[in-house]
């Protein structure tokens, strides 16, 4: 996945884009509303003369470019943009855009983590004929055989977060090296926001399987590490959320992409049948918006997406009052139209 000729470092060719496609790549309107969470984030930090973004995994930049795109130009004049990968910087990225392996530190304003985490390496543990948890060892044409017990601080973490029953067969996934990068990724705010958007479950509802999964264009694929396709498993945020708090108090909470983006105006809301005769060009495009803004917060898609919302430094939710937790039945903004 991260060598030289890994998939995330291969040269040339699409990039990830080219195998699996994002809510950054879904539309336009993603990046917009990212670009107004982070609106809210200057009013918050009291117009900081410098706003920092982060766009944490930026693939080949097109998160951070529509971010900067879409910010109205007094704020963008203001914004110091980072793409962070270990991808090498895009051909013709916007210079604005400074491109790094690593996240800058004690940047004040918003970092954002569209399908990062999910490709932060874990182990998976299944159960065997005695009840036992036991690692899975792979080679690398994909061929799996159990290896020794679950031990130590691994034994704890599937304690705590993804405890399994003694039935053979049954798989889970060690979160621990993501809660690490989590907390990590955080600490490097001094003041604003962290945003981790990603498949993702929680106690309540952890896969008996597991989750490791292969992409490779477009279809999913069984996940060989040969560097031919992606390899990812969706994330237990809430254990992320949990461990940022134990390591440094910084309280996050996890809701659902559909809340989030709906209270930040993606709404799907129909364009009135009178636009279509006063003006039918608008109308074309605002149902096209529309039928965009369905695919972003649909329920069995993308809307089911889990944000994991971290402020730091006494800054104020950014999206206060929004109740929607993931898996959660009740929606305050209502049910998207389209």
């Amino acid at each position: 996945m991260y060598g030289p000729h890994g998939f995330y470092r291969r040269p040339g060719g699409p990039g990830p884009a080219g195998h699996f496609r994002t809510s950054v790549h879904a539309s336009p309107l993603f990046a917009g509303a990212v670009a107004r969470l982070l609106g809210r984030l200057d009013v918050a930090l009291g117009r900081p003369e410098v706003l920092d973004f982060v766009d944490m995994g930026a693939g080949r930049g097109e998160l951070v470019t529509g971010v900067l795109a879409a910010l109205p130009p007094d704020v963008a004049a203001r914004t110091r943009a980072y793409g962070v990968d270990i991808a090498d910087r895009p051909r013709g990225l916007d210079p604005r855009i400074e491109w790094r392996t690593e996240p800058p530190r004690g940047v004040t304003g918003l970092l954002f983590a569209n399908e990062w985490l999910d490709n932060v390496p874990v182990d998976v543990a299944e159960v065997d004929g005695s009840g036992v948890a036991r690692l899975v060892l792979v080679a690398d044409d994909g061929t799996e055989r159990l290896g020794g017990p679950v031990g130590g601080a691994d034994a704890a973490w599937l304690a705590r977060w993804w405890p399994l029953p003694a039935d053979e067969g049954l798989r889970a996934e060690i979160g621990r090296p993501r809660d690490t990068a989590w907390a990590d990724a955080v600490a490097s705010l001094a003041r604003g926001a962290a945003v981790a958007v990603d498949y993702a479950h929680t106690a309540d509802s952890r896969p008996p399987y597991g989750t490791l999964t292969g992409f490779r264009a477009g279809r999913g694929t069984a996940p060989v590490p040969d560097g031919s396709c992606d390899v990812t498993a969706h994330v237990a945020l809430d254990a992320c959320a949990a461990h940022a708090r134990d390591a440094a108090g910084h309280q996050g909470r996890v809701l659902s992409q559909r809340a989030a983006l709906r209270a930040l105006g993606v709404t799907g809301e129909r364009p009135p049948l009178t636009l279509a005769t006063t003006d039918p060009a608008a109308y074309v495009r605002a149902l096209a918006s529309a039928g965009e803004a369905a695919e972003l917060t649909a329920g069995g898609g993308l809307g089911d997406f889990g944000w994991l919302v971290t402020p730091v430094g006494h800054v104020g939710d950014p999206l206060g009052g929004v109740a929607d937790p993931l898996g959660g039945v009740a929606d305050p903004l209502g049910e998207a139209a389209g």
